[in-house]
């Protein structure tokens, strides 16, 4: 039987759940160990991680920090239930704001242990190993301990499909080569760091996206003594992957902005990327008005108002994530998007209007419009459509 069944089995138990009160009694009043846990509609899985915790870690002060997204499946409501039992659960929930790299700072930041460990409230990661990765930092040879899949001994088992492990070792190498990261599985989520060197590093962290740790490392510049210890992947069980095509733009925005030194923001350089996808729409439905007969004016501005729908709905499900809109607000959010961007398209069709002279060079004057009204898409989009509540 699986582990993580068999504890939940265990679990629904008066006896049980006795003994699990019992033991954190006992347990020391300041933990050595926070296990942080990011999680978005994880109600399932909960309850029989803190029992897989209780287990793996009898013998050592730990608490857990549940970081929810006001999950709409109750989560946090869930995690609460257990804390009023256990006092080595403590939940954050947070309103208005998205994604795992901000949830798991918010956790490091509201914990107190020398030690802070990371993983996913999906039951993927093995907690057999936190032992394991808490002796290493103990012994002084490490300040970062990685649960890797690439290690001798490590694997993604049955927990990444074919696709998703292929892309994820074009992430692996491209992290190491445009970053210098000498991780082998810079993509892993599994990790325990010392807390004072995380805190430390916080302020470079994004919020946003999804790979905390390679956002941690690169952040360090090398200062971190790193060590990997092998593990595999496990299925999930309960639940959906939160993992969507989308996060691709999302971890090339953060390699940018590592790579150019955070000169820039990673959520501006996601609004160019998707900018960049909204020009090739355009010239697209550029040259497809033109086919059909439209003069050059018109088929321009139909074009524009194509891109930006587009680029609408690519910014509000990727660049304003934490921020999405949704049902009404969605409607109201791009007819605001819109309207703020009016005079962005003023200008482009302006700017193309003048370049245009010669049918073959209408690529020339589509992208010199489509360019002129992005510094202005961006300024008001983020101050206007996605402003913070």
């Amino acid at each position: 039987m699986d582990s993580a069944v068999r504890v939940a089995d265990e679990n629904s138990g008066d006896g049980s759940q006795s003994a699990r009160a019992a033991r954190a009694a006992r347990a020391a009043t300041t933990a050595e160990l926070s296990v942080i846990l990011p999680s978005f509609n994880e109600a399932a899985n909960i309850p029989i991680l803190i029992g897989l915790l209780d287990e793996a870690l009898a013998g050592i002060a730990w608490e857990a920090i549940v970081v929810d997204d006001n999950s709409p499946d109750g989560s946090t409501e869930v995690a609460r239930t257990i804390a009023r039992s256990d006092g080595r659960v403590r939940v954050i929930r947070r309103i208005g704001r998205r994604g795992l790299s901000g949830a798991c700072v918010e956790g490091i930041l509201a914990s107190s242990a020398p030690f802070v460990a990371v993983m996913d409230a999906d039951l993927q990661h093995d907690e057999t190993l936190l032992p394991k990765m808490l002796a290493e930092l103990r012994a002084g040879d490490a300040d970062l301990v990685v649960a890797s899949r690439k290690v001798d001994g490590g694997t993604v088992g049955e927990g990444l499909s074919r696709v998703r492990a292929f892309g994820s070792n074009i992430a692996n190498g491209l992290a190491q080569k445009l970053l210098n990261v000498t991780l082998q599985d810079p993509m892993s989520g599994f990790f325990m760091v010392r807390r004072d060197k995380a805190e430390a590093l916080a302020p470079k962290l994004s919020p946003q996206g999804f790979k905390i740790l390679l956002d941690l490392v690169s952040s360090a510049d090398g200062a971190l003594k790193i060590k990997e210890l092998p593990f595999t992947f496990r299925e999930r069980q309960h639940g959906e992957s939160k993992l969507d095509t989308l996060v691709t733009l999302d971890y090339f925005g953060l390699l940018l902005a590592k790579y150019f030194g955070d000169i820039v923001s990673v959520r501006f350089l996601m609004f160019g990327l998707v900018g960049a996808s909204g020009l090739v729409v355009h010239l697209i439905a550029l040259r497809m008005f033109l086919l059909g007969g439209l003069e050059f004016n018109m088929a321009q501005t139909a074009a524009s108002f194509v891109a930006m729908t587009s680029n609408f709905f690519l910014n509000n499900q990727l660049t304003y994530r934490d921020r999405r809109l949704t049902g009404m607000g969605a409607v109201v959010g791009m007819l605001t998007f819109y309207a703020v961007c009016s005079v962005g398209v003023l200008a482009n069709v302006g700017v193309a209007n003048l370049i245009y002279a010669d049918p073959a060079y209408w690529w020339i004057a589509g992208t010199a419009g489509a360019i002129m009204g992005a510094v202005w898409n961006y300024a008001a989009s983020s101050a206007l459509t996605w402003r913070k509540s």
